[in-house]
């Protein structure tokens, strides 16, 4: 079994715990491979093309770095295993205090893998470019740096759902529903919900409520209006991109999911209980 570790960079704790891991996963006869930034925390060399001939990827920091790892390989049938350097994470599979627990799990004969869907985004830029991205989270449309609101159209599978006055929109994957989504006031979706949730950030009126729409939908948003704002394009709260007035975001479900490693007995609404304070065990 091959496995590589990415780590987040700025974390003073990563170098101890990329050291942990990686001795826990050779104790077991796995051989490790560190991508090149991690590598150099702890002194070595490492290679940029981590994901190259490996059976899993260990994400070493918290949410955002598995974010930033999955947006680095981009699509890909590797799982991913999340490892929280402090307290768990809603896309986590442990902290770094389970390391050994996590390398018994990944090298048993039945590793527990999820698979989260993802946003296949479309787009062109102020520059004329076709782009694409995906997001495991969500994407957003947002007010560039006035306090101004913006204008944004939403249309639904072609048909108009509404012409927005708001700081933003943002569409929503279940797993983006305890991020942005829900900082916004949007709903709690169950990670395998086959659903996408609109919400629209600081409306002017307060009747614009979040939408969940099936997640076959095809969604559409685009500036309205003659305002000249800036609207900026978000994607899992990274690609800050200026969009043209008469551009076009068309969002879809993407062909291919996440394949996420879950270790055993850490289920999603534990997870909800912990971060979000909640009793009940």
């Amino acid at each position: 079994m091959r496995v590589a570790i990415v780590a987040h960079p700025k974390k003073p704790d990563a170098p101890a715990a990329i050291q942990r891991v990686r001795e826990s996963l050779v104790r077991r006869g796995v051989e490790v491979v560190l991508e090149l930034k991690t590598a150099e925390l702890v002194g070595e060399k490492g290679v940029e093309e981590f994901s190259e001939a490996v059976d899993f990827i260990i994400s070493l920091g918290g949410d955002g770095t598995l974010l930033e790892t999955l947006h680095r390989t981009g699509p890909t049938e590797i799982p991913i295993a999340g490892v929280n350097i402090g307290t768990l994470g809603f896309l986590t599979a442990c902290t770094d205090r389970e390391i050994d627990e996590l390398s018994d799990h990944l090298t048993s004969d039945q590793v527990n893998i999820t698979e989260r869907c993802m946003l296949n985004i479309e787009m062109i830029d102020e520059d004329g470019k076709n782009r694409r991205f995906i997001a495991l989270n969500e994407v957003a449309l947002m007010r560039g740096n006035t306090g101004r609101l913006v204008s944004l159209e939403a249309r639904v599978e072609g048909e108009l759902l509404h012409h927005y006055r708001a700081d933003g929109l943002i569409v929503s994957t279940p797993t983006g529903s305890t991020a942005y989504s829900m900082a916004a006031g949007g709903p709690l979706l169950v990670p395998g919900a086959s659903v996408f949730v609109i919400t629209p950030i600081c409306p002017h009126t307060m009747s614009n409520r979040s939408l969940v729409v099936g997640d076959h939908s095809v969604i559409e948003l685009s500036p309205s209006g003659e305002s000249d704002e800036p609207i900026l394009l978000s994607v899992d709260g990274r690609d800050l991109l200026r969009i043209q007035q008469e551009s076009v975001v068309k969002i879809q479900r993407h062909e291919k999911s996440l394949r996420l490693v879950r270790l055993p007995g850490h289920s999603f609404y534990e997870t909800l209980r912990k971060k979000l304070h909640w009793h009940g065990g």
